[in-house]
């Protein structure tokens, strides 16, 4: 797989693509791979607590929805020059505890990092799939 197929700024279900795929794809590009699986998160809580630590992100983590999109654009960019990711939210919950909205916020945030990055001229490419 190569990533010139993907348009360079989007967050989508990850459909036919395969996560080893998309791995080997950032490795080949020079690109951070980011990868979560929350196929043991119940809710919002959960999910937010995994992918911080998936992520490794500070240990100040405010873990909520504005913490995860400092923590994906202004920490990484202050820290320098980046290739481009390829993030993987993988099993994403999908039953009441951790709803359509909690989910479609969660996803927001990562379009909007998609849109900080891109206006940077750097890919964000974000994939996900439900439990």
């Amino acid at each position: 797989m190569q990533l010139q197929t993907v348009r360079p700024n989007i967050v989508q279900a990850i459909r036919a693509y395969r996560v080893e795929d998309l791995m080997q794809a950032a490795q080949d590009a020079g690109q951070h791979f980011l990868y979560a699986n929350l196929a043991a998160a119940d809710t919002k809580q959960d999910v937010l607590e995994m992918i911080a630590s998936a992520f490794l992100f500070p240990a100040h983590f405010g873990k909520n929805l504005d913490a995860l999109y400092d923590c994906m654009t202004d920490l990484v960019h202050k820290s320098g020059s980046q290739p481009g990711f390829v993030v993987v939210l993988d099993q994403l919950p999908d039953h009441a505890r951790f709803d359509r909205e909690a989910r479609e916020q969660l996803l927001d945030v990562f379009r909007e990092a998609a849109d900080f990055w891109g206006e940077r001229k750097i890919p964000f490419r974000c994939f996900y799939s439900f439990q």
